[in-house]
């Protein structure tokens, strides 16, 4: 059993090309909510409905979200009518939306509206949001305060950021599935999302980091940088407003107290040496995925450097004695 840690069209690509090398059975995926907004009056879940999309076969590829071959007549619509249109939602996708929000009213959990809607698509694979209770990106700028969606749809991250917080993640609680799937995963990936504000939140709910600590399976991040830019988006802009350098060094930085293995590009092979010598195991590959042969080449990679089984230096611990010395590594 795998567990992936997911979120952004980064993940999605990856989680596509998992897919295709593995029985999708097999699979977990947790994903990021962080950017999960009301649009019309309706609940969305963005990251949510991109990895449902993929393991449906359902997903735009040429943009990379929402339905391929989708139409946008009621979005023209809303707009004649006066109301907003900046987050783009197609007609198909609107019905992803409906149904969800349809299940949530009735007293659905967020786990409970996921699974349903996985059923009725004929997904396999295992998808779990991060947490059933709201937990919000907020990006703090000059102009105020966004939401991810603001910042990064509406405005197409134009705006200088100060930080970023995680709102209500400190009174949020994992959904139901997601430590047990942490703890007893074969292997952990990271899919190469950004480590702000696709994984950020996932890992600042709490009980998930300390999971990670703890996990018997080998915990993998695929770096979403390459050199000193990010593959896509800005993730670069908000490595930096966090602190941490837009580098793979900066990944590993984000992941210090768990990671195993670091999966960066070829190009970064000489400051992959770096983080070798200061104890941290790196991988280098191809990680741009162009097409379905690089997805599936790219997930190959990682699991046959993290299916080997349990930690070997960590096999024989209890998981009290894991996080106990994972504290003690802390600086």
């Amino acid at each position: 059993m795998i567990c992936v840690l997911t979120g952004g069209t980064g993940g999605a690509k990856f989680v596509d090309g998992l897919r295709q090398v593995m029985p999708p059975e097999e699979i977990t995926m947790i994903v990021n909510t962080g950017d999960d907004l009301l649009w019309w009056g309706l609940y969305v879940s963005p990251d949510i409905d991109s990895i449902t999309y993929v393991l449906s076969g359902l997903l735009s590829r040429e943009r990379g979200w929402g339905v391929k071959g989708d139409t946008f007549l009621c979005l023209q619509a809303m707009g004649q009518l006066g109301e907003p249109t900046w987050f783009h939602t197609g007609d198909r996708d609107l019905a992803m939306h409906l149904l969800r929000s349809r299940l949530l009213a009735e007293g659905k959990t967020l786990s409970e509206a996921t699974t349903a809607i996985s059923d009725k698509l004929g997904v396999k694979a295992r998808i779990l949001p991060m947490s059933d209770s709201r937990v919000e990106t907020r990006v703090d700028t000059p102009s105020g305060e966004l939401s991810f969606e603001e910042y990064f749809v509406q405005r197409w991250y134009q705006d200088p950021v100060k930080s970023v917080r995680f709102a209500g993640a400190t009174d949020a609680e994992a959904a139901p599935g997601v430590i047990d799937a942490i703890l007893s995963a074969d292997a952990v990936i990271i899919a190469p999302s950004n480590p702000v504000t696709s994984i950020g939140p996932i890992l600042a709910v709490p009980g998930i980091r300390e999971a990670l600590r703890s996990a018997r399976g080998k915990v993998a991040a695929v770096s979403p940088i390459i050199g000193n830019a990010p593959v896509a988006g800005p993730a670069g802009i908000l490595m930096t407003a966090q602190g941490l350098p837009c580098s793979i060094a900066g990944v590993a930085k984000a992941y210090e107290d768990f990671l195993d293995l670091l999966v960066c590009d070829a190009r970064d092979a000489r400051a992959a040496e770096t983080l070798r010598k200061n104890g941290l195991r790196v991988q280098c590959a191809q990680t741009i995925m162009r097409t379905s042969d690089d997805r599936m080449a790219l997930a190959r990679t990682v699991l046959a450097h993290t299916i080997s089984g349990l930690r070997p230096e960590e096999s024989n611990q209890s998981s009290a004695d894991k996080s106990a010395r994972a504290a003690a590594d802390q600086p």
